[in-house]
């Protein structure tokens, strides 16, 4: 079953206009198409953009056409433009007149975006991919810890707090634990109270999770990372900014070590 069959469908078949036209009731009506919807579109975009960023399809290939991908799809035209624009907005291909929907070279693909980290770990992701993620998160995160010493509030202390109670009490083996995990990085950039940093939240927040999930696709964790979550907490609390920054190096860099572990099976 493809990933466009497991999404929902609308309780009725839906009806199009222009070309996309089907009709609905009659005896010898032809198949009718899936409309649109968001989950139809970008449930087509998730499978594109896992073939483009698995490298199915090459930076300068050319898609299949609209009519013949649309047919291949077993969905209507219009779903499959939109999911197209879906990918265009994060940087992957570019339509043109005549030429048709070409993929564009990984420099001008949003990499960062959550949709695109998800196409990423959807199957098995470059090494070297990997390892950009975690090179930047060695860049930004203990820098952010450091300010997060130094700025945090109550409020940003009770949000980690709140965060690693969850990620005790579910476990990272759990989609809770991950959005627990999640919500710990997410809540020491925004103590940095740094707009810059803060935007990158969401970015920072999908590469914890994908990895994470991802280090356990064969195997629990090789151990648990709750307490050099807790040390991080433990610095930016008592405002100690250079132990703080160490705390979260060392936390990254472990959870690097578990990754490539896991990539080696």
């Amino acid at each position: 079953m493809s990933d466009i069959d497991r999404q929902d469908t609308p309780p009725s078949p839906a009806v199009e206009t222009g070309d996309d036209a089907t009709t609905t009731g009659a005896a010898n009506s032809p198949r009718t198409r899936r409309g649109t919807g968001r989950r139809l579109h970008g449930a087509i975009a998730h499978k594109l953009g896992a073939a483009i960023v698995s490298g199915e399809y090459r930076p300068g290939d050319t898609l299949s056409g609209e009519v013949a991908f649309s047919e291949a799809l077993d969905v209507s035209r219009s779903a499959y433009r939109e999911a197209v624009q879906v990918l265009t907005a994060k940087g992957l291909v570019e339509s043109r007149p005549k030429t048709g929907t070409r993929v564009l070279p990984r420099n001008r693909w949003n990499l960062l975006d959550p949709d695109v980290l998800a196409w990423a770990f959807s199957g098995e992701p470059d090494i070297q991919f990997v390892r950009s993620l975690f090179e930047l998160r060695s860049i930004v995160e203990p820098a952010a810890a450091r300010l997060a010493a130094e700025r945090r509030d109550k409020a940003d202390l009770k949000e980690m707090r709140d965060a690693l109670a969850a990620m005790r009490r579910h476990t990272l083996a759990t989609e809770a634990g991950r959005t627990a995990d999640r919500d710990f990085h997410n809540a020491v950039l925004a103590a940095t109270r740094n707009d810059a940093l803060v935007v990158l939240t969401a970015s920072i927040g999908a590469a914890v999770a994908w990895t994470t999930q991802f280090k356990q696709r064969s195997r629990a964790l090789p151990r648990n990372p709750v307490p050099d979550h807790v040390k991080v907490y433990d610095a930016i609390a008592a405002g100690d900014v250079e132990g703080a920054g160490e705390a979260m190096r060392l936390l990254v860099d472990l959870a690097l070590e578990d990754t490539r572990s896991a990539m080696e099976e």
